[in-house]
């Protein structure tokens, strides 16, 4: 008896290794239909214009500068030491355009990092509920251009997914 018992673990431990289920999921598709991305978008276009227009007015003034400096530059009355500070006024005047430039796309990319953790956590937390709930042994995003084959019995879970997080 002891040794059936042994044989039918032995026959059916490496079919149940077999009896696996996979699936992916499109992250892209499912994250942009959310409201949460939505809003964030719209957030991010937001204070991308603030940051263009504020770009924009230095860059103005910048120019108002050079062309002053011109001016400054054809007058042979004028001093050589004031069209020398001239210059090195529009010089530490692109400087601190070229530093605004960088703190703007600091700060954008930071408020893109801090608006997308949730919504990354949400639809982390919906794939691991539907994979629980569906017996899965891993759901994979799915990109075409990675996957060199992909079998009949991968399910894609898109759609539950997206029911889980109360999408259409």
């Amino acid at each position: 008896m002891f040794k059936k018992l042994i044989l039918a673990i032995a026959v059916v431990l490496p079919l149940s290794a077999f009896a696996q289920k996979f699936g992916t999921v499109k992250a892209g598709e499912v994250l942009e239909a959310m409201p949460e991305a939505t809003a964030l978008q719209a957030q991010m276009k937001e204070a991308s214009e603030k940051y263009q227009a504020e770009f924009d007015k230095l860059n103005e003034e910048l120019q108002r500068k050079y062309a002053d400096f011109q001016n400054i530059q054809n007058d042979a009355n004028t001093p050589e030491s004031i069209k020398e500070r001239r210059m090195q006024e529009i010089q530490e005047y692109q400087q601190k355009i070229d530093q605004f430039r960088v703190t703007a796309q600091q700060d954008l990319a930071r408020q893109q990092e801090q608006g997308l953790a949730p919504i990354t956590t949400k639809f982390n937390e919906a794939v691991k509920s539907v994979g629980v709930e569906g017996g899965y042994t891993f759901i994979f995003p799915y990109d075409p251009s990675l996957v060199l084959y992909q079998g009949t019995d991968v399910v894609d879970v898109t759609p539950a997914v997206r029911t889980k997080l109360g999408l259409k």
